[in-house]
């Protein structure tokens, strides 16, 4: 017999593939720098790195299939810049795990202190 998955499960499952994105370094320093910096083209997010032009696309393209960035032509250059709802979905993930874990830890406390 199959459940049917939980909105929980379905989010979780939603926010995977940006998690799984976010593990490499310089994907999460890229994105961070989305973040502070706003929409840069590809020569501006290698610029300090220690990575490629090359490596930073590539990089550019697993957050793109994660839906965390998007880009735009400008003249010449492709433009990125950072796709907030899908950072926002998964905040929303961490925050009902961390409210799980809460929970948990209340139970074990109640139990221990009883």
């Amino acid at each position: 017999m199959s459940r049917t998955p939980s909105a929980a499960e379905a989010n979780f499952s939603e926010a995977a593939p940006v998690f799984a994105a976010l593990g490499d370094t310089t994907r999460l320093r890229v994105v961070a720098r989305l973040c502070f910096d706003g929409p840069l083209s590809i020569t501006r997010l290698s610029e300090g790195a220690n990575v490629t032009r090359q490596a930073i696309t590539k990089h550019l393209h697993v957050l793109a299939e994660a839906g965390l960035v998007r880009d735009h032509r400008h003249g010449r250059e492709r433009i990125w810049e950072l796709e907030p709802s899908r950072l926002e979905m998964a905040h929303r993930c961490l925050d009902q795990i961390s409210e799980q874990w809460d929970v948990a830890i209340g139970r074990l406390k109640a139990f221990v202190e009883e």
